[in-house]
């Protein structure tokens, strides 16, 4: 289910770098470490819990992109192993429910031709063998319980093909990116046998299982049910993203492929996924049922019902993830809660348990890195708030957790920031940030202050690793990522606060922090700067026309105007949930122009750094050009870096190092 607005954000602060950095703890970190970035990603346990398989990701700058290697790690001894060399885009490991083999997806075939395809390789020796070739590549996949076939899902070739290739292309607009050059088809459901034989298709028709747009969550997994009949899947009502709304948990008997609706609902639902003894199904709903409110985990009998909402009153936190525990009695439950990223133990027939897991916070931008064994154990990926990511493991929910990896030990030695939580208290709401100060902060000293605001704006600033925060705090500054209403850390309540009201009330609570922080650092007045990524740099571009404290500006990839929002981006339609209603119904005009920061570009006078991608879907560069002619034309400073490239941030290593930097010097040249 797609989320509104939830999605306005990409995690560009936690590169992580590689043991190859020397000169540790002598010196604050640099740009130039980040040019070792090592990734860590898509932690997927064994089922016997002995054995973690995960991605590792190395940057080739000269290349430009990403070289990533499936790797397998022994939890007693720690022996860690490369299971493939040289493959393109491997993602997705998972695990055979017998543990014998582990299948994968990784890029078949050559060029343009090449597709996201499965592999599947058997532990006990040699090389992963593809086991599809579908035309449109393989979006996700799931294990049959009997470890003898896979279920897959691919979009389906247009069916006016040949055509496209004569040049009659023109497509039916719908929902979708002005950016888009072909309408969407359609996704549906596959299954193939292990050794790739008989490949068949289970469903049909017009409507879709949900895309994927990153940023944002993963497209609802399939769940098979342990009996190998049933799946639980997400129909979404047409391929378009923005059209999200319209999406049902279902479940397909794929023996007849009759398809059954499993709530009432009709819509808003997503991510279901049976109980290992097959009783149950959770999925997620928002709320109340209100497509402006946070996303709550049910649970329901497989056959079917409404269900009930498990997680509303104890946990009331936006629910990142859902995974069963082994005795289907039970859920491990993530989301933000304050400013950390927090898991729970959730019984469903007693009270939720937050488990402890000290200084470090799970990965969970949108969606938990993690998963659970039939012993219990948990692996998930993580940072500690002076060290990047790693893999770590959990025996069980009463555990502490284990460090299994190294990969960043060299930028965990660097003089880094320290790193902590700030409270306050505003209009009737607890509020929350984070501070990092300078590796060599002596209370008595004067600082320049940075803001860097956090996107979402349904997502939050936590105490995860951070890079551009130490690389900002290594050049003298105090960075302070202020949490405001609309985040998913403080409750239902919280979150719901920013609705029509996308800058205003976040805009005092930024403010209500910037006076807290004051309380604990000696800040410079004459040295406050502002900063953010799409929503953040949305509430950038709104807290400079709306407050005069700011030295210098950087705003990347801003939404500075709700109708161009409305009206272009791969969101469009579902903006309005954040508005009640279309601009172009019941008199809202008023109120998007008026939530919009280029409403109030006449009173920016703060110079400015503006940064997008060409292609970005997410938040259409049409309104950072807006915001630049406003700008440029009243005579401000302002400088506009526009990156050829698609996507809501650059992608690859080169151009995504050249933001920060451009960043990091922006300010350091505008504070000095």
């Amino acid at each position: 289910m797609k989320r509104t607005l939830a999605a306005l954000t990409i995690a560009v602060f936690g590169i992580t770098a590689s043991p190859g950095v020397t000169g540790a703890a002598t010196r604050p970190i640099r740009v130039d470490d980040l040019k070792t970035v090592i990734g860590v990603s898509d932690a997927t346990i064994s089922p016997d819990g002995t054995r973690i398989a995960y991605v590792i990701s190395k940057p080739d700058y000269k290349k430009d992109r990403y070289e990533r290697t499936l790797s397998l790690i022994d939890v007693a001894t720690k022996a860690q192993r490369a299971l493939t060399f040289g493959r393109k885009g491997v993602a997705s490991p998972a695990w055979s429910p017998d543990g014998s083999r582990l299948a994968f997806l990784a890029e078949r075939g050559e060029g343009e031709d090449a597709q996201e395809q499965i592999f599947v390789m058997n532990m006990s020796g040699g090389d992963p063998q593809p086991i599809t070739n579908a035309a449109q590549g393989v979006q996700q996949f799931a294990w049959r319980p009997d470890a003898k076939a896979i279920a897959y899902v691919t979009a389906d070739e247009p069916k006016n093909k040949h055509d496209i290739e004569r040049h009659l292309d023109a497509i039916v607009v719908g929902d979708q990116s002005y950016m888009e050059k072909e309408a969407p088809t359609p996704s549906h459901i596959w299954l193939v046998n292990t050794d790739g034989s008989a490949n068949t298709r289970l469903t049909s028709g017009t409507w879709s299982l949900p895309p994927a747009a990153p940023p944002g969550s993963p497209s609802s997994p399939l769940s098979w049910s342990p009996d190998g009949r049933y799946i639980v899947f997400s129909k979404m009502a047409t391929p378009y993203y923005a059209d999200g709304d319209q999406t049902a948990v279902s479940v397909l008997d794929t023996q007849t492929k009759a398809i059954r609706a499993l709530t009432t609902h009709g819509k808003l639902e997503g991510y279901g996924s049976f109980s290992p003894d097959g009783t149950k199904i959770a999925y997620w709903f928002p709320y109340g049922g209100d497509p402006a409110a946070e996303n709550d985990v049910f649970v329901t009998a497989a056959s079917g019902g409404n269900g009930e909402d498990v997680t509303a009153s104890e946990i009331d936190s936006n629910v990142q993830r859902a995974m069963w525990m082994p005795d289907s009695k039970s859920l491990i439950v993530s989301g933000h809660k304050g400013t950390d990223a927090a898991l729970w133990l959730k019984p469903l027939a007693g009270a939720a348990k937050r488990i402890e897991l000290g200084d470090v916070q799970p990965v969970q931008p949108f969606w938990l890195d993690a998963s659970v064994a039939k012993t219990g154990a948990i692996a998930f990926t993580g940072s500690e708030p002076q060290h990047p990511t790693e893999l770590y493991y959990l025996a069980s929910p009463e555990s502490a957790p284990q460090r299994l990896t190294s990969y960043n030990d060299g930028i965990a030695a660097l003089a880094l920031g320290r790193v902590q939580p700030v409270q306050w208290q505003f209009e009737g709401f607890d509020e929350d940030g984070v501070l990092t100060y300078p590796p060599d902060y002596s209370a008595g000293k004067t600082y320049p202050l940075v803001l860097v605001v956090h996107g979402g704006p349904n997502s939050a600033s936590l105490t995860s690793f951070s890079s551009l925060n130490q690389l900002l705090a290594a050049r003298g500054f105090v960075v302070f990522n202020p949490n405001y209403r609309g985040s998913d850390n403080l409750g239902e309540k919280y979150w719901h606060a920013i609705y029509n009201d996308a800058g205003a009330g976040p805009g005092r609570d930024v403010m209500a922090g910037i006076e807290a922080v004051r309380k604990i650092v000696r800040v410079d007045p004459k040295r406050i700067a502002v900063s953010g990524w799409s929503y953040g740099g949305y509430m950038t571009s709104w807290l400079e026309g709306h407050y005069h404290i700011w030295k210098t500006a950087v705003a990347g990839a801003a939404v500075n105007n709700w109708i161009d929002e409305y009206n272009l981006s791969d969101n469009n339609v579902s903006v309005r949930y954040g508005f009640g209603g279309s601009p172009y119904t019941g008199g809202r005009m008023k109120a998007y122009m008026a939530q919009s920061p280029i409403s109030y570009a006449w009173d920016i006078t703060t110079p400015t750094l503006i940064m997008s991608d060409t292609g970005d879907a997410r938040v259409p560069i049409t309104q950072s050009y807006q915001m630049f002619r406003a700008l440029k034309d009243r005579g401000v400073p302002v400088r506009f870096w526009a990156y050829p490239v698609g996507g809501h941030y650059p992608a690859d290593p080169v151009r995504s190092l050249d933001v920060t930097q451009r960043w990091v010097q922006w300010m350091a040249d505008s504070l000095k």
